[in-house]
Protein backbone atom coordinates (compact mmCIF):
# COMPACT_ATOMS: atom_id res chain seq x y z
CA UNK A 1 0.00 0.00 0.00
CA UNK A 2 1.64 3.55 -0.96
CA UNK A 3 2.00 5.92 1.85
CA UNK A 4 0.27 9.17 0.64
CA UNK A 5 2.36 12.70 1.81
CA UNK A 6 1.32 16.06 1.51
CA UNK A 7 4.19 18.77 2.11
CA UNK A 8 3.53 21.83 4.00
CA UNK A 9 6.31 24.47 3.90
CA UNK A 10 6.45 28.29 3.18
CA UNK A 11 10.24 27.66 1.90
CA UNK A 12 10.09 25.99 -1.60
CA UNK A 13 13.48 24.70 -1.42
CA UNK A 14 12.69 22.88 1.95
CA UNK A 15 9.90 20.94 0.19
CA UNK A 16 11.70 20.50 -3.24
CA UNK A 17 14.47 18.25 -1.09
CA UNK A 18 12.08 16.09 0.89
CA UNK A 19 9.65 15.90 -2.05
CA UNK A 20 13.27 14.44 -4.43
CA UNK A 21 13.50 12.08 -1.21
CA UNK A 22 10.36 10.53 -1.10
CA UNK A 23 9.61 10.17 -4.29
CA UNK A 24 12.60 7.76 -4.71
CA UNK A 25 11.52 5.70 -1.76
CA UNK A 26 9.17 2.89 -2.71
CA UNK A 27 5.76 2.88 -0.90
CA UNK A 28 5.69 6.62 -0.36
CA UNK A 29 4.34 9.24 -2.99
CA UNK A 30 3.79 12.72 -2.48
CA UNK A 31 0.57 13.63 -3.83
CA UNK A 32 0.61 17.84 -3.29
CA UNK A 33 2.41 20.81 -1.96
CA UNK A 34 1.08 23.83 -0.26
CA UNK A 35 3.35 27.01 1.17
CA UNK A 36 0.94 28.11 3.74
CA UNK A 37 -1.68 26.46 6.65
CA UNK A 38 -4.82 27.71 4.24
CA UNK A 39 -3.31 25.72 1.31
CA UNK A 40 -2.43 23.01 3.12
CA UNK A 41 -6.22 21.80 4.06
CA UNK A 42 -7.02 23.02 0.96
CA UNK A 43 -4.67 20.68 -0.79
CA UNK A 44 -5.60 17.56 2.18
CA UNK A 45 -9.05 17.78 1.69
CA UNK A 46 -8.73 17.15 -2.29
CA UNK A 47 -5.66 14.67 -2.13
CA UNK A 48 -6.17 13.08 0.80
CA UNK A 49 -3.17 12.07 2.52
CA UNK A 50 -2.10 9.56 4.83
CA UNK A 51 0.88 11.63 6.14
CA UNK A 52 1.18 15.36 6.47
CA UNK A 53 4.99 17.24 7.00
CA UNK A 54 3.75 20.68 8.72
CA UNK A 55 5.89 23.77 8.95
CA UNK A 56 4.90 25.22 12.42
CA UNK A 57 6.35 29.07 11.30
CA UNK A 58 4.22 30.31 8.00
CA UNK A 59 2.43 33.57 6.60
CA UNK A 60 -1.47 33.88 7.11
CA UNK A 61 -2.54 30.30 8.61
CA UNK A 62 0.47 28.82 10.73
CA UNK A 63 1.08 25.04 10.89
CA UNK A 64 -0.90 24.97 14.31
CA UNK A 65 -4.07 25.77 13.22
CA UNK A 66 -3.94 23.84 9.88
CA UNK A 67 -2.66 20.94 11.98
CA UNK A 68 -6.15 21.32 14.19
CA UNK A 69 -7.91 21.81 10.63
CA UNK A 70 -6.78 18.70 8.72
CA UNK A 71 -7.17 16.49 11.86
CA UNK A 72 -10.65 17.51 11.68
CA UNK A 73 -11.33 16.31 8.11
CA UNK A 74 -13.06 12.80 7.62
CA UNK A 75 -10.80 10.70 6.80
CA UNK A 76 -8.59 12.61 9.35
CA UNK A 77 -4.41 12.42 8.04
CA UNK A 78 -1.93 12.19 10.43
CA UNK A 79 0.52 15.06 10.93
CA UNK A 80 4.34 15.24 11.78
CA UNK A 81 4.98 19.01 12.38
CA UNK A 82 8.80 20.06 11.10
CA UNK A 83 10.76 22.32 13.64
CA UNK A 84 14.01 23.85 14.58
CA UNK A 85 12.97 22.79 18.17
CA UNK A 86 15.00 25.50 19.76
CA UNK A 87 13.49 28.29 17.70
CA UNK A 88 9.55 26.57 17.58
CA UNK A 89 8.37 27.50 20.75
CA UNK A 90 5.12 26.28 19.48
CA UNK A 91 5.67 22.78 18.93
CA UNK A 92 3.74 21.68 21.95
CA UNK A 93 0.90 23.44 20.58
CA UNK A 94 0.76 21.79 17.33
CA UNK A 95 1.16 18.36 19.18
CA UNK A 96 -1.95 19.07 21.24
CA UNK A 97 -3.40 20.42 18.00
CA UNK A 98 -3.01 16.50 16.85
CA UNK A 99 -0.10 16.22 15.42
CA UNK A 100 1.64 12.80 15.76
CA UNK A 101 5.10 13.83 16.25
CA UNK A 102 7.64 16.20 15.12
CA UNK A 103 11.28 16.03 13.11
CA UNK A 104 13.95 18.58 13.08
CA UNK A 105 14.17 20.16 9.28
CA UNK A 106 17.77 18.91 9.09
CA UNK A 107 16.75 15.53 9.55
CA UNK A 108 18.43 11.99 7.60
CA UNK A 109 16.64 11.18 5.01
CA UNK A 110 16.27 7.51 6.37
CA UNK A 111 14.98 9.34 9.52
CA UNK A 112 12.38 11.41 7.61
CA UNK A 113 11.39 8.12 5.72
CA UNK A 114 11.28 5.87 8.52
CA UNK A 115 9.08 8.50 10.83
CA UNK A 116 6.57 9.04 7.59
CA UNK A 117 6.66 5.17 8.02
CA UNK A 118 6.01 5.12 11.06
CA UNK A 119 3.06 7.72 11.61
CA UNK A 120 1.24 6.02 8.52
CA UNK A 121 1.19 3.30 10.30
CA UNK A 122 -0.24 4.44 13.44
CA UNK A 123 2.32 5.63 15.79
CA UNK A 124 3.76 8.30 17.12
CA UNK A 125 7.02 9.79 15.21
CA UNK A 126 9.19 10.81 18.65
CA UNK A 127 11.45 8.52 20.40
CA UNK A 128 10.46 7.81 24.08
CA UNK A 129 13.41 10.09 25.23
CA UNK A 130 13.02 12.87 22.69
CA UNK A 131 9.59 12.50 23.65
CA UNK A 132 10.56 13.20 27.33
CA UNK A 133 12.95 16.15 26.33
CA UNK A 134 10.11 17.74 24.51
CA UNK A 135 7.49 17.68 27.07
CA UNK A 136 9.95 18.58 29.69
CA UNK A 137 10.79 21.30 27.59
CA UNK A 138 7.32 22.99 26.88
CA UNK A 139 4.98 21.90 29.77
CA UNK A 140 5.33 24.41 32.91
CA UNK A 141 6.10 22.06 36.05
CA UNK A 142 2.88 21.78 38.32
CA UNK A 143 3.12 23.44 41.83
CA UNK A 144 5.75 21.81 44.62
CA UNK A 145 3.85 18.91 46.80
CA UNK A 146 2.46 15.44 45.95
CA UNK A 147 0.85 14.37 42.87
CA UNK A 148 -2.11 15.98 41.80
CA UNK A 149 -5.54 13.66 42.30
CA UNK A 150 -6.85 13.52 38.32
CA UNK A 151 -10.23 11.64 37.70
CA UNK A 152 -9.14 11.05 34.49
CA UNK A 153 -6.15 8.53 35.58
CA UNK A 154 -9.59 6.56 37.25
CA UNK A 155 -9.89 3.72 34.63
CA UNK A 156 -6.69 2.60 35.13
CA UNK A 157 -5.39 -0.21 37.27
CA UNK A 158 -2.50 0.26 39.66
CA UNK A 159 -0.06 -1.92 37.37
CA UNK A 160 -1.56 0.43 34.40
CA UNK A 161 -0.78 3.82 36.44
CA UNK A 162 2.65 2.62 36.82
CA UNK A 163 3.43 1.70 33.85
CA UNK A 164 1.80 4.97 32.26
CA UNK A 165 4.05 6.96 34.74
CA UNK A 166 7.05 4.52 33.02
CA UNK A 167 6.10 5.95 29.44
CA UNK A 168 5.94 9.82 30.72
CA UNK A 169 9.63 9.31 31.89
CA UNK A 170 10.85 8.83 28.40
CA UNK A 171 11.25 4.88 29.26
CA UNK A 172 11.23 2.35 26.00
CA UNK A 173 9.05 -0.64 25.90
CA UNK A 174 12.13 -3.08 26.58
CA UNK A 175 13.31 -0.27 29.65
CA UNK A 176 9.74 -0.42 30.71
CA UNK A 177 9.76 -4.44 30.48
CA UNK A 178 12.76 -4.72 32.57
CA UNK A 179 12.00 -2.28 35.14
CA UNK A 180 9.17 -4.21 35.91
CA UNK A 181 10.04 -7.87 34.80
CA UNK A 182 7.51 -8.51 32.06
CA UNK A 183 7.87 -8.99 29.16
CA UNK A 184 7.82 -6.59 26.00
CA UNK A 185 4.37 -7.75 24.79
CA UNK A 186 2.97 -7.57 28.14
CA UNK A 187 4.04 -3.93 27.97
CA UNK A 188 2.38 -3.53 24.93
CA UNK A 189 -0.86 -4.74 25.76
CA UNK A 190 -0.56 -2.52 28.77
CA UNK A 191 -0.16 0.70 26.22
CA UNK A 192 -2.65 -0.62 24.17
CA UNK A 193 -5.19 -0.71 27.34
CA UNK A 194 -4.08 2.60 28.43
CA UNK A 195 -4.43 4.58 25.08
CA UNK A 196 -8.22 2.64 24.78
CA UNK A 197 -9.21 3.29 28.37
CA UNK A 198 -8.04 7.00 28.44
CA UNK A 199 -8.89 8.16 24.49
CA UNK A 200 -5.60 8.66 23.67
CA UNK A 201 -4.01 8.51 20.46
CA UNK A 202 -0.95 7.73 20.77
CA UNK A 203 2.29 7.32 23.07
CA UNK A 204 2.98 11.23 22.61
CA UNK A 205 -0.73 12.34 23.75
CA UNK A 206 0.06 9.19 27.29
CA UNK A 207 3.02 11.50 27.98
CA UNK A 208 1.39 15.16 27.83
CA UNK A 209 -1.36 13.59 30.21
CA UNK A 210 0.99 11.86 32.61
CA UNK A 211 2.66 15.71 33.06
CA UNK A 212 -0.84 17.17 33.55
CA UNK A 213 -1.65 14.75 35.73
CA UNK A 214 1.82 15.26 38.05
CA UNK A 215 2.85 11.72 37.68
CA UNK A 216 5.90 12.96 36.45
CA UNK A 217 6.93 16.36 36.77
CA UNK A 218 9.92 18.32 34.47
Amino acid sequence: MTIRVVLVDDQVLVRTGFRMILDETEGIEVVGEAGDGAAAVEVSARTRPDVVLMDVRMPGVDGITATERIRALSPAPRVIILTTFDLDDHLFAGLRAGASGFLLKDTLADDLIAAVRVVASGEAVTAPSATRRLIAHYVAAPAPGPARADHRLDPLTAREREVLTLIARGLSNAEIAASLCVSEGTVKTHIGRILAKLGLRDRIQAVILGYECGLVTP
